[in-house]
């Protein structure tokens, strides 16, 4: 079977987008596993399809690189609002995009062309109840609280963008061995669902610096819904302030987060990468 592809990339996030109006693909789960493999495959964090839905403009459907589904992906969505926009031909100034975690509304950026370069995502509200995260621990929230692994104490903040997040606050993220402590956060007994886990450090006054660790996937250029997570955390630690834009430096760019008790906004890029078509 062949596939036409669009590889997309939002700071350096990078999936393989297909039209799921034009394919019936049985098994999403497995063809994501080979087209992500970077040296037998296109190469990949993982495989999104842009299908139909009566809900909203769009829909997300999207599989990480070992093949497990995600409920969402805040540099994928601004990709698909572009599939939408361009390829779609949906040349609307705001866009809705059915997600797992519900309908996502994006302001389209465009330029003289009206070619969408990126968006800004209405995220929603974060969680912060641990029973909905999840996370296994007491209380109403989990903020600065100690959890141990590999020996080691550390302190996390939890928060939920649809899926779920750790962040941690530490004072040097760029000497971190995120292959090694990565999968121990991944897999910690506490995190019932895994959890994606962000290392981040203060660069001043609202400019944050960021590393993941997303499950499923391992450490990647960018996560979206792990920068609104971290920026979440930072408010809730009071190293940023609610209702402000806050800089996020990740290693494939940079996303401006705004917080506020009612929702989350994400403002990135949206880029195409190259087109091609794949025999699996």
């Amino acid at each position: 079977m062949k596939y036409e592809f669009v590889k997309m990339q939002g700071c350096g996030n990078d999936y393989v987008y297909i039209d799921a109006r034009k394919y019936q693909i049985g098994d999403p789960s497995a063809l994501a596993v080979k087209i992500s493999d970077r040296h037998f495959g296109i190469g990949s964090d993982g495989l999104i399809l842009v299908a139909p839905s009566e809900v909203a403009d769009g829909r997300m459907i999207m599989f990480n690189l070992d093949g497990s589904e995600s409920e969402m992906c805040g540099n994928g969505i601004r990709c698909v609002g572009k599939f939408i926009h361009d390829i779609w031909n949906v040349k609307k100034d705001t866009l809705t995009i059915e997600t797992k975690c519900g309908i996502k509304t994006l302001k389209m950026i465009c330029d003289e062309n009206n070619e969408a370069t990126g968006a800004t995502v209405d995220m929603g509200r974060a969680i912060l109840s641990p029973q909905l995260i999840p996370v296994d621990l007491e209380g109403d929230t989990v903020i600065d609280r100690e959890l141990e692994v590999d020996g080691k104490e550390y302190h996390i903040t939890c928060v939920s963008m649809g899926n779920p997040h750790a962040v941690l606050f530490l004072e040097n993220v760029e000497d971190l061995d995120l292959p090694s402590l990565g999968p121990k956060f991944e897999h910690h007994p506490v995190f019932p669902a895994r959890v994606n886990t962000e290392f981040a450090e203060v660069r001043g006054e609202g400019l944050l610096r960021m590393r993941v660790w997303e499950r499923g996937a391992g450490e990647t250029w960018a996560c979206g819904t792990g920068t609104c997570a971290t920026v979440v955390a930072a408010c809730l630690n009071g190293l940023t302030k609610k209702g402000e834009d806050v800089r996020v430096i990740l290693n494939g760019g940079e996303l401006v987060i705004n917080y506020t008790d009612e929702r989350v906004l994400m403002t990135g890029p949206a880029v195409i990468s190259f087109t091609g078509e794949i025999e699996v």
